[in-house]
């Protein structure tokens, strides 16, 4: 019998999904002055998408990326408009149901056909119920990150933020706590990844240190 006290939710996290699969492993309501935000994290080399609530995964889904010659552009992306029913201006008309766009050049989220590799266009496509679900869950705003390989959510901080041995935040780490998390000092040759970065107003961080 295996031993040790795995966290469901992260091993849910590491699974694979079949084609067109989907879980939530919680259900609304979300309060994000308490959980924090909706966030989403595509991975590209996964097939796969992560849908957050603050620091907890709450659902996950298989995916569809652009094929060879139509790849999915990566970057942070927040959801431009929402429609349940929408017909693609681009390529013939196409079907695009329950589609969240990210970019005014054709990138969206919708549901549609998934095979478990990269087939599409560029879009994102979802499993139908996974996006109707979703499309009921975000709003205009809603930011989505498209990463190459990555899944679990993040928020980078500023350098004198990091720095500061007394500085504690909340973040979007998979498996962290709700309360603050002390830092330790940022190394010298910390990289800026492929993450958000918050800035800091020098005169609010003041007020917050004395």
């Amino acid at each position: 019998m295996a031993g040790g006290s795995a966290d469901p939710v992260q091993a849910a996290g590491e699974a694979v999904m079949a084609p067109g699969g989907y879980r939530w492993l919680e259900t609304g309501p979300w309060d994000a002055s308490r959980d924090g935000p909706i966030y989403m994290v595509i991975s590209i080399e996964k097939q796969m998408i992560h849908v957050y609530s603050g620091d907890r995964l709450i659902g996950m889904a298989s995916v569809s990326t652009g094929m060879k010659g139509h790849r999915t552009p990566t970057g942070d992306y927040p959801i431009l408009q929402k429609r349940q029913w929408h017909r693609s201006n681009l390529y013939s008309n196409a079907p695009m149901p329950y589609m969240q766009r990210l970019t005014w050049d054709g990138i969206a989220l919708h549901a549609g056909h998934n095979p478990g590799y990269p087939a599409s266009h560029g879009c994102i496509r979802l499993p139908y119920a996974f996006a109707r679900d979703l499309l009921a869950l975000t709003k205009m705003g809603t930011l989505v990150e498209v990463t190459q390989a990555r899944l679990s959510a993040a928020l980078k901080l500023d350098a004198l933020v990091l720095s500061d041995p007394g500085s504690t935040v909340v973040t979007f780490g998979q498996g962290r706590g709700r309360g603050g998390v002390t830092l330790p000092p940022v190394p010298a040759d910390a990289g800026q990844g492929e993450v958000p970065m918050l800035e800091i107003d020098p005169g609010i961080f003041g007020m917050m240190r004395r």
